[in-house]
């Protein structure tokens, strides 16, 4: 059972404010939710759930793409052949 402490705790790891008006509200959500994760552990399941395994990507084709001309022609800056960006740091 999750408790209002807990809940403090909780609301300082994720540096949130939660004042005492939201506290109870709160914690009765996480025990409401502790409850549904119980419920699931109860739960009795047939075993796994088997599936054929197959490739689901398709084949590469190769197509034409840009000359390199014609992908800086609307590049703001350059360089060298490259695209220049802006310095980060």
């Amino acid at each position: 059972m999750v408790t209002e402490k807990d809940v403090e705790h909780i609301g300082e790891l994720a540096d949130i404010g939660i004042d005492s008006v939201e506290l109870a509200t709160f914690t009765g959500q996480f025990n409401a939710i502790v409850e549904y994760f119980d419920a699931l552990d109860r739960v009795q399941g047939e075993g796994a759930v088997t599936r054929d395994l197959y490739n689901v990507l398709r084949e590469d084709v190769v197509e034409p793409s840009l000359s390199q001309d014609d992908a800086l022609r609307n590049a703001g800056a350059q360089e060298d052949g490259f695209i220049k960006a802006p310095r980060v740091m």
